[in-house]
């Protein structure tokens, strides 16, 4: 017993307490920035740390704004150093007690900076009852110019750390790998592509592994950008000639475009092609499609071509959209403009569209704006917009954005929240990071993706690429992929 009580008084004793606190009028300097977002109940803790020289321990307190019962939860956490790392069941019990009396959390930063505690300014964590789905798919590849190594395509819960592979470069021989898309957010639906000799689509339905070959006679290659109709039986898909080059000015490092791109739709049933000549046209560049959640159109982006490289500041792309009819397998008859091109200006209007994407419940519309062309990631300019499809407005979603590259994204199955990659720390490295939008629309200030460890980003040397949110998680590993790679791929017509 006294050996017990011994080691209690030592830990107290050990335990940094703020004394002659002087106050900051300034919010702290943490990363990844957590101040003042909102966040889903279902969310790992936000670990960070305090980005200070000379902080050697800190206190953080996260409580209610307002006490409205003696037993309401709270976190408080002392320690050395400048790192704040959370108890997952505290924060878990916090979280889900806030979001049910609906109030915000009020949280409070202080550090022991060259001897002197400072406390500074307090932000909030806002927690909605509205969950974001909890697993989370991406590619993990260096940001680099021409040269890839390593590829991964992994799969994170985003209710704790949990992480495994989906497919890496163990299993194929180092091969590329394309992104990993869900077909309505469904583990049991979805879709990867190998690249090189003897690739393919992998088509996961249930865990059961297909390999498709997409590309059919006349098609100029196989399957590069898709999305799932509704019913999963549909795949639509472009097919492009991607070609990379390095510019000649300075401040600009590399551009990526089409110099030829279609688009068709598969019928994975009968193995056949879905064609129109309103979506392969020999003058127009169509690529990005993606089903409309009630699968009556489809929505792609196309631009007029141009004389390539020379003229690629003048490629610019409408988001535009097709009828398509499930029950026949057909398209309509007619392309209409959703949001135009304009030309660039001298001020560089943010002109061509790319990545569309529709809330699954069909009232909004995602996609990502650039000066030119058709790969964002390598334009800082980049940026999302929204559109809600019932009042056509147009939201230039300024508390989302950043001065550097934000693309790529994806839905929740509830449509309250979206994932996008980001590169605004310094403007290479891409990150995931989720956004809230409420009932009325409103998009709230996004946070990165939480890690077990804060100095995680500082640490890791590869980027996340193309996230994808999904309901549950994906029923196949590597080793499954790679059986499937020895599969004959099925032929489409």
């Amino acid at each position: 017993m006294k050996h017990l009580l011994y080691l209690i008084i030592l830990l107290a004793a050990c335990t940094p307490t703020p004394k002659d606190v002087q106050q900051v009028d300034a919010l702290p300097p943490i990363y990844p920035d957590y101040c003042d977002v909102t966040i889903p109940v279902n969310i790992a803790p936000l670990n960070f740390l305090l980005r200070a020289d000379g902080c050697d321990a800190i206190e953080v307190r996260a409580e209610g704004t307002d006490i409205i019962s003696p037993d309401q939860p709270a976190l408080r956490l002392n320690r050395e150093g400048n790192e704040a790392v959370f108890d997952m069941d505290e924060w878990k019990e916090l979280l889900a007690w806030m979001a049910q009396v609906g109030m915000p959390l009020r949280v409070t930063v202080t550090a022991r900076i060259d001897g002197q505690w400072r406390q500074y300014r307090p932000f909030t964590w806002t927690v909605t009852k509205d969950s974001v789905d909890p697993w989370l798919t991406y590619r993990l590849i260096e940001p680099d110019y021409e040269v890839w190594n390593h590829v991964e395509i992994r799969q994170r819960c985003v209710e704790n750390y949990d992480e495994a592979p989906l497919a890496d470069y163990e299993h194929q021989e180092n091969r590329c790998m394309n992104c990993h898309t869900f077909g309505s957010q469904r583990p049991d639906l979805s879709m990867l592509y190998v690249r090189g000799p003897g690739g393919g689509a992998i088509l996961n339905e249930g865990g059961r592994l297909r390999k498709l070959d997409l590309k059919a006679d006349s098609l100029i290659s196989s399957s590069v950008y898709f999305g799932f109709s509704p019913s999963g039986r549909y795949l639509c898909f472009s097919t492009n000639l991607i070609i990379p080059a390095f510019h000649s000015q300075p401040r600009k490092r590399l551009e990526v475009f089409d110099s030829k791109s279609d688009v068709y739709v598969a019928d994975l049933q009968e193995h056949r092609m879905v064609r129109s000549p309103l979506t392969a046209s020999p003058h127009v560049f169509e690529t990005f499609p993606t089903f409309s959640p009630d699968g009556k159109y489809v929505y792609y982006c196309a631009a007029d071509s141009v004389l390539l490289p020379q003229d690629v500041e003048q490629l610019q792309y409408a988001l535009v959209r097709i009828p398509f009819d499930e029950r026949s397998g057909s398209f309509g008859t007619q392309v209409d403009t959703i949001v135009p091109s304009v030309a660039v200006s001298q001020q560089q209007t943010k002109a061509s569209v790319c990545h569309p994407r529709l809330s699954p419940d069909g009232r909004y519309l995602l996609f990502t704006v650039a000066h030119y062309g058709t790969f964002p990631i390598w334009h800082p300019e980049a940026d999302l917009q929204l559109m809600d499809l019932q009042t056509g407005t147009i939201d230039t979603l300024g508390v989302v954005n950043s001065a550097k590259s934000d693309t790529y994204h994806s839905w929740s199955s509830n449509s309250r929240w979206f994932v996008f990659a980001s590169k605004r720390d310094d403007g290479l490295y891409g990150k995931p990071y989720f956004c809230y939008i409420d009932r009325e629309g409103r998009a709230h200030k996004p946070f990165c993706l939480p890690q077990r460890y804060p100095r995680f980003y500082d640490n890791t040397l590869k980027s996340f690429n193309a996230p994808e949110l999904g309901r549950g998680r994906v029923p196949f590993t590597p080793d499954d992929v790679a059986r499937a790679m020895k599969l004959e791929a099925e032929k489409f017509q």
